[in-house]
């Protein structure tokens, strides 16, 4: 799972036990083609107040975000314990971020009389360590938040695409097997270029897993994307008869179970037939 997460920061917050704030933000770090930020409350938020430290990640500036946006996120936050790395506490977990609904993360991150302890390890110097590390799974709708200084500074170019460090060997490759795959991709917009391609990454790493971890609406996800995708000018014809070899197998694999069903159940009414003893006069 580690390879899914494209970035890790680590954010040093100084000082912590004079802080006054109720809430504290980290600086904000660019994942695919979006901003985010951590936001801790030091005392707790909502039933946590004043029990535990609470954690989120988090979008900034969600009203800015265009209608129709969505990302799917893979993070790992790590509340670091200077003392003992094993003694860390950590939340892994993975969800789509709205407009509407831009923060995940816990609540009960760290009880606040184990963060506290002086001798417990999580404040060092008066400094608690974070780390955060996430990864994009699916993109849903363009980004218009991103600065292009900032995208620049994070990715490198690949076949016109700018792509994170992380990416460059996947693209090549993609570039390798199909290498008039973009000959007809026409967007000038470097956002939009990028978001299509991590679109594009995200549908083939979907298709490569076994079918039958694939839900009904993972392949109904796979089929807007692919569409998407196509419209916008990528040679996919490989891909979209890759999905349909995914449905047929997954349908396939239905059917059997149904079928098995069935049997199964005709087994249990045959059992109980078997147990009917006919009364004699």
């Amino acid at each position: 799972m580690a390879d899914q997460y494209e970035k890790k920061i680590t954010w040093t917050i100084k000082n912590f036990s004079s802080l006054q704030s109720q809430e504290i933000y980290s600086d904000n770090f660019v994942v695919g083609d979006t901003k985010w930020h951590l936001l801790a409350y030091p005392k707790g938020y909502g039933d946590s107040i004043n029990k535990c430290l609470s954690l989120f990640l988090r979008v900034p500036d969600p009203d800015d975000l265009p209608s129709g946006w969505k990302r799917h996120i893979i993070y790992r936050l790590t509340v670091v314990n200077q003392m003992s790395e094993k003694l860390s506490k950590q939340e892994v977990a993975q969800g789509w971020f709205y407009r509407n609904s831009h923060s995940l993360g816990s609540q009960t991150m760290l009880p606040l009389n184990e963060f506290l302890d002086v001798n417990g390890g999580f404040l060092g110097n008066g400094e608690v360590k974070i780390v955060a590390e996430v990864g994009l799974l699916e993109v849903v709708g363009k980004s218009d938040v991103l600065e292009e200084t900032l995208l620049v500074n994070e990715s490198i170019n690949v076949n016109g695409f700018q792509v994170l460090p992380s990416q460059v060997e996947s693209v090549n490759n993609l570039f390798k097997k199909h290498p008039d795959i973009a000959s007809d991709f026409r967007l000038e917009n470097t956002h939009l270029r990028t978001t299509y391609l991590n679109s594009l990454l995200c549908l083939t790493e979907l298709l490569c897993q076994s079918p039958h971890k694939l839900s009904n609406v993972d392949l109904a996800n796979a089929h807007c994307t692919l569409t998407c995708v196509t419209k916008a000018g990528f040679k996919l014809d490989w891909l979209e008869k890759k999905l349909k070899e995914v449905g047929k197998t997954r349908m396939q694999q239905l059917e059997q179970n149904l079928k098995d069903l069935k049997e199964s159940l005709c087994w249990s009414s045959d059992d109980e037939d078997d147990l009917i003893i006919p009364f004699k006069t």
